[in-house]
This record gives structure tokens, sequence and C-alpha cells, in this order.
């Protein structure tokens, strides 16, 4: 079957409306109409061949809110009807030490297989993602969504900014009695922001702009600094436990660990277009103090990440777009204009 879909046939091309292939249903496979679909940066990334490697035609989307259609016959845990996300992974090889650890994402046998872009025995030979009408995808790759129905747009964000700053959090045992930054008020630093809140840590953002200091603090952060004022900074030496990085642009990480306490981690989840500096050595050895990485999360954690934004009433704050508008929300979302994350309404498809 094909249905109607957007996306790019050259990295030099705006995205087009187009016809692509779905299979049906296999026995472990569910079906699912896409309500709502999310724009990441790694969207654009792909479809511009910015960081290489991309196989076209393209249909970008890994932040995907919709019903359920359709389930195989040895589906288990869905049904007809059901509000369901998926995120940034649609396979792995489901047998190595990371996937049996529900870290599939670190998956080291086949890798993970991305929503987009990823190898696949379906026509065109790669993934296609949800910037489209259906999807069908394994059951184990698949979420349940429990948050309200008239949430479920600003749900979507959740499947990538949402994870991408949930796990890091969770995994460096961020809560209460932690002093904890987050470096960049954007797509994901806003999202590690409330989830910092609502774990119970004491959260610092840090930001170039003046002007996002007030909304900073209403999306939960304690206090704010002026990354650019070194006095603002340097006043918080040696005082945090944890800091989350978010911002996808090459700078001075230095900044940064030597806010450290000891034995505390900076963790980078922000993707730069060209390398970071090298960071000082002296600023990590005398005090312990670590840079880390860290990328989206596991289908389990996912869903803990879910469950814990439902039950916190968090979600993404959003604009929506139609579909035909994407290329003009990729051009503004390189500018940072945008509060916080756009989200495509995948009923305009239709149009």
């Amino acid at each position: 079957m094909t249905v109607p879909a957007y996306g790019a046939h050259a990295a030099d091309k705006p995205l087009e409306p187009m016809q692509i292939p779905r299979r049906e249903p296999g026995p472990s496979d569910v079906q699912i109409e896409i309500a709502y679909c999310g724009v990441c940066h790694s969207d654009l990334h792909t479809v511009r061949s910015e960081w290489g490697g991309t196989l076209f035609p393209c249909v970008p989307g890994h932040e995907i809110v919709g019903q359920v259609s359709a389930v195989g016959d040895q589906v288990t845990r869905f049904k007809v009807g059901d509000t369901v996300g998926v995120g940034c992974m649609v396979g792995s090889c489901q047998q190595c030490a990371s996937c049996r650890d529900g870290e599939e994402q670190y998956c080291t046998g086949t890798g993970f297989i991305g929503t987009y872009n990823g190898a696949t025995e379906d026509a065109p030979g790669h993934t296609l993602g949800g910037y489209s009408q259906r999807i069908v995808t394994d059951e184990n790759f698949v979420l349940h969504i429990r948050h309200p129905q008239d949430q479920l747009a600003a749900v979507a964000p959740l499947l990538c900014a949402g994870i991408t700053t949930y796990s890091p959090l969770r995994h460096w045992n961020v809560g209460p009695g932690k002093k904890v930054g987050v470096v960049g008020i954007g797509g994901l630093g806003h999202m590690a922001i409330k989830i910092a809140h609502a774990m119970g840590a004491h959260v610092v953002a840090f930001t170039t702009s003046e002007s996002k200091r007030e909304d900073a603090k209403k999306l939960g952060a304690d206090e704010v600094i002026n990354s650019r004022n070194s006095e603002e900074v340097e006043s918080h030496a040696d005082t945090f436990d944890f800091i989350l990085d978010t911002v996808a642009a090459s700078h001075d990480l230095d900044t940064f660990t030597n806010l450290l306490k000891r034995d505390g981690t900076l963790t980078l989840v922000g993707v730069p277009e060209h390398p970071h500096p090298s960071p000082s050595v002296f600023n990590l050895i005398f005090r312990r103090r670590a840079v880390a990485g860290s990328l989206i999360g596991g289908i389990a954690e996912t869903q803990e990440m879910l469950d814990f934004c439902a039950e916190h009433g968090i979600v993404a704050d959003i604009e929506m777009i139609r579909i035909q508008e994407i290329d003009e929300a990729y051009d503004r979302m390189q500018r940072s204009d945008v509060k916080y994350r756009f989200v495509i309404d995948n009923s305009t498809l239709s149009a």
C-alpha cells in the first residue's frame, strides 16, 4: 500500500508531497495512523545531508503520536484504538548485551534501526519517517501514551527531546539535594528544565539570551545564568553535581567543567556541526570530573519517561504547523525562532 507523505528527493531540494510504500502489518506489527509528528533538528540535518549518508527519498520524523488502526495476530500489548507513540528507533538486533539490558539505542549487533534513514527490507530499502499518514512498526518499538487527548500534539516531542534529556538525568541520579545545570534553552533544554524540576533538583539554566531569563524561570528553573557574564558564571564554580549541555553548536566546555563539584559530570546531548574545542585536562583531573555523552534512551526507559511526564503534567511547549510549512519551519529552527518545538498536524497531509 502507499500513503501520502512529505519528503525530499535530494539534499538541495525542498520537501514536497509524495506517495510512499508501507508494508501490510506482519504478525508482530502495529499499524498507526499518525496524528502529530514533532520536528527535530536531526530531521533538518538528515534531509539536507549535513551529517552525510542520507538515503533518498528521505521522509523525516521520529516524534510520532497516533492511533492504532491494525495489529498483527501475535501482538499482545496493543489493540486497535490505542493512543501510541514511536520515537527514534523501529528496530535493533535484540540479541546483544545492550539490547538485553533494554538499551537498544546502544545496540552493538546490527545497530539500532532509525525511524527514518535506517536500513530495512521494506521498499525503498530504508526506513521512512513520521512526515506521513501512517507507519507500521514492530510492537517492541511502540509506546503507550497516557496523556489526555488534548495534550497529544505537545506529547510528540517527548519521543525524542523528552527521552534525550530524561535518560541522562535518570542515569546520573538527578533528584532532591542535587544542583543541576541545563545549558541552552531550546527544544532539548526546555524539556530538561521541566523534567529536572519535576525530579526535585535545584535547576540552574544557562543561556546566552538575556531575553530568555524569565522564560527559563517559568519552565521551572530556580536560577538563570547568562553564560556570557563571566562574573555571574564564576560565582558558581565548584557547586554543580551535574550539568546537561543541550547546545548543538561548537563551544568551550571549560566554562562548564569548571563549575562542577568533585566527581561532577558534564553530559553532552547536543551534536555540533564542528567538534568542540578539547577541554582542559587540568579542570578534569584536579576534581575527578567527567565529560560524558548520552543518546536518547531505550524503549523501557522511554515508556518510563512518558509515564513520568503524564503523572507530572509535562509536555513540550510547541507551535503547531501545517506540513506545507515545513521548509519555513526548518529555516526558523536554524535561527532558533521557535518556542520551543514545531509539531506537524498530520491531518494537513490530505491538503
